[in-house]
């Protein structure tokens, strides 16, 4: 069961929760705000990089690739290859293995946000983690199409 995601303090919660099950460090959780994402939740992102991923443009960076593209976005080690998706800001999080997925409504057609989590290890996402990913993404969304 999904807490009010509306809340920061419910949705960080709800969000360490999420990581917890991946074994992960970081995560961020963002809404969609026609062709931005807006930061609902966050943890494990540092201080000075908060600025940088409060409102993110679709196709920039990995959650908003994974926005633009409608698909997972997976960097297996961010610290050595930004994989044409990262900004160079995104080392400071000292994460390796990252994965963002996108929150779409309950009928497919709309990216109402995105779900990315990370870990200090370089990590290849399987397709069962992008898939149980993808599955609580969607999760989210029909929460928020429900509100």
């Amino acid at each position: 069961m999904i807490p009010t995601l509306d809340s920061p303090t419910d949705a960080a919660g709800w969000l360490a929760g999420v990581l917890a099950s991946f074994n992960c460090q970081t995560g961020t959780l963002h809404r969609a705000d026609g062709e931005f994402l807006d930061l609902v939740a966050q943890v494990g992102v540092p201080e000075p990089l908060l600025p940088k991923i409060s409102r993110i443009p679709f196709g920039k960076g990995i959650a908003g690739a994974a926005a633009e593209r409608r698909e997972p976005v997976e960097l297996c080690n961010l610290q050595q290859d930004l994989g044409g998706v990262a900004r160079p800001d995104a080392r400071q999080t000292q994460v390796s293995g990252s994965l963002a997925v996108p929150v779409f409504a309950p009928d497919g057609g709309r990216v109402l946000g995105t779900l990315g989590i990370g870990m200090r290890e370089p990590h290849d996402f399987s397709d069962e983690e992008k898939s149980r990913l993808a599955g609580i993404a969607a999760e989210v969304g029909r929460h928020w199409a429900a509100i």
